[in-house]
């Protein structure tokens, strides 16, 4: 059967895709630019002609999935209601027993960070935006007397942490922390950032 002629802008998007899959199946390592034109049926020529090395095609796709990430989270936290609600819903998507993205990816990117200056500016931008975006909704919750935080960057830097340390611990460690307790700490610490008690996240 004959392809679809896409686009270029369809197409890179489609070779970003297919590289993000093949990252998670694959470990960022491991993964060829093979891997990805494979998957696609396309050749080698045309993976590297949208993104010129693997380095690149990996930074891009990292970038294309934070950029479908925030996305989602500025939709959690434009909803019309509670500032606790928007938060509540934000964090437990986010948490690993939510349903936000795959974590391996982004343990994969964070390791690989470490030796790649240009991975390492996309997850690094990711997580300002990302506690950026939790301290804003902290604050507005703030002014509208829903809770007391007087520091909402800090209690979205801790978390955030708290949350990429689970992820860490679920992920990578099977059986280390139980999801049920993973679930509680994370109610309790957003709780406590908020000056709430338990029952209190759930009003609003």
């Amino acid at each position: 059967m004959a392809r679809v002629r896409l686009s270029v802008a369809e197409r890179r998007e489609e070779l970003l895709r297919a590289a993000v899959e093949q990252i998670e199946a694959r470990g960022v390592a491991a993964v060829r630019i093979a891997d990805v034109a494979s998957s696609l049926g396309v050749s080698n020529a045309l993976v590297l002609y949208h993104f010129q090395t693997k380095e690149k095609l990996v930074a891009a796709a990292f970038t294309y999935a934070a950029e479908g990430d925030l996305a989602h989270l500025r939709k959690l936290l434009g909803r019309r209601t509670s500032a606790l609600r928007r938060l509540r819903a934000a964090v437990r998507w986010y948490a690993p027993t939510g349903q936000a993205k795959g974590w391996r990816l982004w343990i994969e990117g964070w390791a690989v960070a470490l030796r790649e200056p240009g991975l390492q500016e996309v997850t690094r931008d990711l997580d300002r935006q990302w506690k950026a975006a939790i301290a804003e909704v902290i604050a507005e919750g703030v002014a509208a007397g829903e809770f007391h935080c007087p520091d909402p960057t800090g209690s979205a830097l801790r978390l955030t942490a708290l949350l990429d340390g689970l992820a860490v611990q679920l992920t990578s460690y099977a059986g280390a922390v139980a999801r049920s307790r993973a679930q509680e700490w994370m109610d309790e610490a957003l709780a406590r950032e908020l000056g709430l008690d338990r029952d209190g996240l759930t009003e609003g």
